[in-house]
């Protein structure tokens, strides 16, 4: 069953009232449509007079003079109505595309401001079907919806007002039916916005399981998952149909029953009408004219079986839309927040615990001290903490408990944008856009002139590569990055880190995925990136955390070990056990994969690696 408790709900004018307020910038524009507007139904209030004069003192009078200039001004008439229709179209759609424009743009921003907690919650189908087709209904309402509404309620006072100054009698069995109509279309709009707003729903949950599904495509059919996933579209899918079936079949319903109302008075118009014709109580003319104005008056009663539906439809959107933009990021700068000048480096994390949604938590009373230009590796099981660390030195999430500091100033004492312009993040799952080489090694500097990208693409061990491919720099790299591996892929990352020379460096050096001689080359980029700045790296190899000024190891939350690789060795139980576990066999796999491979020699001696 549908949940319909919210149909009345009780900010549904005021929802609709801020989504007008967008109109307010174009205030002109909309202002002059709907003066236009006004003329436009002037015109249409005259044209059926001059139908009365034309039947009945141009062609029952059989005056031809009087029917050519009758029938001339008519024409006239049709003429400016049709340029006036012009301007109206054109204002109104100029104001309401702005709309659109302006409400994409607040979207994006958000969105982008808005803290990672906020994503990781959020499905990108959903976010995406808000700011797509959620944001075309409002361009709808605030446009071409809104204009038929007051046109029709203006065509209905207007023409009311002549058929009673005409025949009182006629006009009131003309508006006879209308408490009727008004009563069904209220009673639709009703009905119909709940379910518009399931229907809105289930269509996001669709989006983002497309998404999911093309993004996931390689995962889906190297599982031979294929027909589990269809099956899981299709259920998704047959529930935004039901829900649209139902749609259908109140619009069905309802739109030919306010049909059948309307036009129900115009039978009897025309039977009671006709009989006073006879008896010449009302003349030819004037019966035609006021059954074109009982026309004039259906059509707006038709128009509002259409419009109901899609202003409903323009209130669930809006509501989606600003629960987005009245989101606020749970990590945003302080009010007294200043810029971060220039660093050296110094960190300190100074009893730090953090819980995911307040809840869950993930590290307790971490502290440590890192001083300008050491490497901190991070050593640890899944789950153990070390990606939370490498967050929230960026600030991506804000600590429940405790500081961190660098060159004693608190994370949360400066800017965002000056903190994370002098951090570089190179992790194993690089996101590359789809853009070209250039511009994806550029994106964190883009004025950087052609010299530094090359530069930095040298120093990334990038630039043979990238000069191999068809258009060297400005090659385009596909979704993601797709059309390049992923030791290429990494590179490019390291060369984008590069350029925007930071004074802090978060790392993940896993490399397992690549070959040997690409292993190299990363790892050659990646030293040649972490000179002389303050590091932090999640280990995976033997080299890495023997150079490593100071290792972390973490278990559950918690610093369970600290120091170099030598004094661990010797200290920590658990240290010997991951370096057996884990580090060790790696290292020996390398010595083999490399002599097998190339004849080259690693540079650890087997004595080294046979130490305890």
């Amino acid at each position: 069953m549908i949940n319909r408790q919210n149909s009345r709900g009780p900010n549904a004018l005021a929802v609709l009232w801020r989504a007008y307020c967008y109109l307010r910038p174009y205030w002109r524009l909309t202002a002059g449509a709907y003066l236009t507007l006004i003329l436009i139904n002037i015109i249409n209030v005259v044209t059926p007079q001059f139908i009365r004069w034309i039947i009945d003192r141009g062609i029952r009078e059989q005056n031809p003079a009087f029917l050519t200039w009758s029938v001339l001004s008519l024409l006239g008439l049709t003429l400016v109505k049709g340029g006036l229709a012009f301007v109206q179209g054109w204002g109104t759609e100029l104001a309401s595309q702005s709309v659109a424009y302006d409400l994409r743009n607040a979207i994006q921003n958000k969105l982008t401001i808005l803290s990672f907690s906020y994503h990781d919650q959020a499905k990108t189908g959903q976010l995406l079907s808000r700011a797509l087709q959620d944001v075309e209904r409002i361009r709808f309402l605030t446009g071409r919806a809104t204009l038929r509404i007051v046109d029709g309620s203006v065509l209905f006072l207007a023409t009311t007002v002549v058929l009673f100054w005409m025949n009182p009698a006629l006009a009131l069995l003309a508006l006879g039916s209308i408490p009727l109509l008004a009563h069904r279309g209220l009673y639709f709009g009703r009905r119909f916005r709940p379910l518009s707003v399931e229907i809105q729903n289930q269509l996001g949950v669709l989006t983002a399981r497309l998404e999911q599904n093309l993004r996931g495509m390689r995962v889906v059919k190297a599982f031979a998952q294929e027909e589990a996933e269809i099956e899981r579209f299709d259920r998704d899918n047959r529930h935004w149909f039901d829900l649209s079936a139902q749609a259908v079949r109140l619009q069905a319903l309802n739109i030919p029953a306010m049909d059948l109302i309307a036009n129900i008075g115009v039978v009897f118009i025309i039977w009671y009408g006709g009989l006073l014709v006879i008896r010449n109580q009302l003349t030819l003319g004037e019966l035609v004219a006021f059954s074109t104005y009982l026309a004039q008056l259906a059509m707006p009663v038709r128009r509002l079986g259409m419009i109901i539906p899609a202003i409903a439809m323009a209130s669930a959107s809006a509501e989606r839309i600003f629960k987005i933009l009245d989101a606020e990021p749970e990590v945003k700068d302080n009010p007294d927040a200043q810029p971060l000048s220039p660093v050296k480096g110094h960190v300190r994390f100074e009893n730090v615990s953090f819980a995911y949604t307040g809840h869950h938590l993930v590290l307790k009373d971490i502290s440590f001290e890192v001083q300008p230009g050491q490497i901190v590796a991070l050593l640890g099981a899944t789950g153990s903490g070390k990606s939370t660390i490498i967050n929230l030195l960026p600030r991506f999430y804000e600590v429940t408990e405790g500081r961190i500091t660098i060159d004693g100033y608190d994370l949360r004492r400066v800017t965002l944008s000056s903190l994370r312009s002098q951090i570089g993040i190179v992790l194993q799952e690089t996101l590359l856009f789809a853009a070209s080489i250039r511009e994806n090694i550029a994106f964190g500097r883009p004025e950087s002139t052609e010299a530094e990208i090359v530069s930095a693409a040298r120093a990334a061990q990038a630039h043979d590569f990238i000069m191999q491919l068809s258009e060297g720099y400005d090659t385009l790299v596909g979704e993601r990055g797709a059309t390049l591996s992923g030791g290429q892929k990494q590179r490019i990352a390291i060369a984008r880190a590069l350029l925007t020379d930071p004074r802090l460096l978060i790392l993940d050096d896993a490399t397992a995925s690549v070959d040997t001689e690409t292993e190299a080359l990363i790892q050659k980029a990646l030293t040649r990136l972490m000179q002389g700045r303050t590091s932090f790296v999640i280990a995976h190899r033997l080299s890495t955390v023997r150079r490593a000024d100071l290792i972390l190891v973490l278990e559950k939350g918690q610093i369970v070990a600290r120091g170099t690789h030598t004094t661990l060795l010797h200290s920590s139980e658990l240290y010997r056990e991951v370096y057996h576990r884990q580090l060790r066999p790696e290292e020996f796999s390398s010595v083999s994969s490399t002599k097998s491979g190339s004849g080259r020699q690693v540079d650890h001696k087997p004595e080294e690696l046979s130490k305890p």
